[in-house]
């Protein structure tokens, strides 16, 4: 399903984490971090427990400037896929992590 069907079903009043979820990748993957930072964060306001959605959130967050807010996005996901069990997402948003760590004196640099 294309971006504009999804918003066009958030319009209509169709309002939902898993629509939340994929108007977010949509916009990430359509090269937008801040829309979809906007619908991830809505997703996960309506789902604390969407791992993935905290992992994605994250970086829509990193790829618009904010790694600040990555950071922090990925840490609650973290703390959710572990309540959860779900060991991929946590995985790979512990190696995010890293690499924001590795990353961050430039990061910080760019963003400020």
């Amino acid at each position: 399903m294309n971006i504009e069907a999804l918003e066009c079903m958030l319009a209509d009043g169709k309002d939902g984490a898993l629509l939340r979820f994929g108007l977010g990748k949509g916009w990430l993957d359509a090269g937008n971090p801040v829309r979809a930072a906007t619908h991830l964060g809505r997703c996960v306001v309506l789902d604390p427990q969407y791992s993935a959605a905290w992992k994605l959130l994250g970086k829509a967050w990193l790829a618009s400037g904010q790694p600040q807010a990555a950071r922090e996005a990925w840490q609650r996901g973290l703390s959710v896929a572990g309540s959860k069990g779900d060991q991929q997402a946590r995985k790979e948003m512990q190696v995010f992590l890293r690499r924001l760590d590795r990353d961050s004196p430039a990061l910080l640099a760019k963003a400020g």
